[in-house]
């Protein structure tokens, strides 16, 4: 989202009339849920998809179809099995689409996107929301600013609401939570620009100046020297935040877990063989660390996928991540 606002202000800026196209609604095996969108121009698709398929095909040319009309409206996509059939679709189901047209140079949009990114830039937690009722009129909001009537509209997932005369749909499209990498070896450097391409707000830590290096790690959000002793000293890790460990030894990774399993972090995982884990476990219990605790901690890291290569692994382990996200999302 942050790309297609930011290229959403630049076009509108540019005098170029566009339509964002939001998947508000969804059910069935549909190609993407609500909160897909893309951006469409004169010259088609900028920015975006909602699937692809036919459904994203007719949607561009109803996007041109707003473009010409310049007015906002809604399309219901009913994916029966004759539908699928007649579509060339493989996925069944039904999709509610909303087209939102916004004139080249409206000051509001234009300020919207200014705004996003001003948020995205301070790590702030905040949803984009869409009047439906008044022709898709945008406008962001946060938790802590938001009235009480609006507040039941912003959760993790995607909501679309219909009540009081209303009809508003909101996504949370940046989060307060990051992931914390500790070491910054191979594996961490396959990983975070994967995590970042995803959405994903990436630290990466280590105690040694050659790999706590911004050049190893341009899309992190930050790159941090630290002593791994105390963690606590350098980052403070919240109940929204992922931790993944992957020092280069035992010593540090003990180290480590011991300080994140006194954090409320959302996520513990864990690189290692099952060997290094059963001998690190050892020690924390030592230390009075539980079986409780232990059940806190995602190890080996990462999905089950025959990984060995770093990248592999990284991959593994942002598949994960995925699938953690999208079931507190679901919450």
């Amino acid at each position: 989202m942050r790309k297609l606002l930011k290229l959403m202000g630049e076009r509108l800026s540019a005098g170029e009339d566009l339509v964002l196209v939001t998947v508000v609604a969804s059910s069935g095996a549909t190609p993407r849920g609500a909160g897909a969108r893309m951006l469409v121009g004169r010259d088609g698709r900028l920015y975006g998809t909602i699937g692809g398929g036919a459904v994203e095909y007719r949607s561009e040319h109803i996007a041109q179809d707003v473009l010409r009309e310049r007015q906002s409206r809604g399309h219901a996509f009913t994916l029966t099995k004759d539908d699928v059939q007649n579509l060339g679709m493989i996925c069944g189901g039904a999709v509610n689409v909303f087209f939102h047209f916004i004139p080249g140079g409206d000051g509001r949009a234009v300020a919207l996107a200014d705004d996003a990114e001003a948020r995205f830039e301070r790590g702030e937690s905040f949803w984009l929301v869409s009047d439906l009722a008044r022709g898709g009129e945008l406008f962001l909001a946060d938790r802590g600013s938001a009235p009480e009537w609006l507040r039941p509209c912003l959760a993790r997932h995607p909501r679309r609401v219909t009540e009081g005369g209303r009809d508003l749909f909101a996504e949370q499209i940046n989060s307060p939570g990051r992931v914390y990498v500790f070491g910054c070896g191979h594996v961490a450097q396959e990983l975070v620009p994967v995590l970042s391409h995803l959405g994903f707000r990436c630290v990466a830590l280590d105690d040694r100046p050659d790999f706590a290096d911004r050049a190893l790690f341009p899309s992190a959000e930050e790159v941090k020297l630290i002593d791994f002793e105390r963690v606590a000293d350098f980052v403070d890790i919240s109940a929204e935040d992922y931790v993944c460990v992957m020092t280069r030894g035992h010593a540090f990774d003990t180290a480590v877990q011991a300080q994140v399993l006194r954090s409320p972090a959302a996520y513990i995982g864990v690189i290692g063989s099952r060997g290094k884990i059963k001998a690190v476990r050892e020690i924390l219990r030592a230390q009075g660390f539980t079986d409780a605790d232990f059940e806190r901690i995602t190890t080996p890291i990462g999905l089950d996928i025959k990984a060995e290569t770093p990248a592999e692994i990284a991959v593994s382990i942002a598949a994960q991540l995925i699938e953690f996200r999208a079931r507190r999302a679901a919450e």
